[in-house]
Formats: structure tokens, C-alpha cells, sequence
């Protein structure tokens, strides 16, 4: 029997007017439980690795997904992502950047690096909230995961 644990999601994104954007368009859809916002990459490797001020956080039971920004303060988000895919405790986790970056270094180093998904954040407001909505769909409800 699948062990079903809560559909919770961890956004890393600086900008204020993108963080909102993205945590009303997964609450207009109802796709999780939680919505986590940290604003700079050091906080979001302490999220997930449950270190600092998150030491209340059981590293056994992740996020279902993260949606990272790319140009964070104090850690950019390939230092996230590398650190996340390199360990073996949360490697498995979902990593989706959303980012303005369409340049191709980019998109193949997180490749490389090993994201799930790469996505191009829209300038235009409804196709942003299109945009996260689509990806939160897939991930929340549509992806399995692995099991823990």
C-alpha cells in the first residue's frame, strides 16, 4: 500500500511579485497543503536539508516539489539544485526551475545538473499564473514520485 504524504511545496524565488504570483496560482487551483516561500538560496538548502531555523522539519518526509529560481542572493540557484541532486537524502525531490533565463547555458547546466523541468517564466500576467498553475498540476497531481 502507497504511504500518501502531504502535497507540499517549497518556492525559492527573491522577487516578492513572482513569489506571489506563483503561491496564488497553486492556491487558486488547491494543488497543496503547503506552500513554503524562502527568498534567498542559503535559506533553501536549510529548508531542505532541515538545518538553522528549520531543524523542526523531518528531512524524511520532503517537499512533493520545488520551484527554484535561478539568480537568488547569497546562494544562486544551481548551487541549490547541485547540492539538492547531489545528496542522497533529497536527491529524488523534484526540482522545476522557473526562471526568466532563456539562455541556453542555463537551461543545459541545470540539465546537467539534473533538474526536472526547466520553465521560462511568461511576462505577461495570465500566462504566468497559466504557466505555474500547468506545472503544479503536473507535479502535485499527475506525476507519481517515489515512494519513501
Amino acid at each position: 500500500m502507497r504511504n500518501y504524504f502531504p502535497a507540499d511545496v517549497l518556492v525559492v524565488e527573491d522577487n516578492p511579485n513572482d513569489a506571489e504570483l506563483t503561491i496564488r496560482a497553486l492556491k487558486k487551483q488547491g494543488l497543496a497543503n503547503e506552500i513554503y516561500h524562502v527568498s534567498d538560496g542559503q535559506e533553501a538548502l536549510d529548508f531542505v536539508f532541515c538545518k538553522g531555523k528549520y531543524t523542526y522539519r523531518d528531512i524524511n518526509h520532503p517537499v512533493k516539489v520545488i520551484l527554484l529560481d535561478l539568480k537568488l542572493p547569497k546562494v544562486d540557484g544551481m548551487q541549490v539544485l547541485r547540492e539538492i541532486k547531489s545528496s542522497p537524502i533529497t536527491s529524488k525531490i523534484p526540482v522545476v526551475i522557473v526562471s526568466s533565463s532563456k539562455e541556453d547555458p542555463d537551461i543545459d547546466k541545470a540539465y546537467e545538473l539534473g533538474v526536472n523541468s526547466y520553465v521560462v517564466k511568461p511576462v505577461d500576467f495570465n500566462a504566468f499564473m497559466k504557466a505555474i498553475q500547468d506545472t503544479g498540476l503536473f507535479w502535485l497531481l499527475v506525476n507519481e514520485g517515489p515512494f519513501k
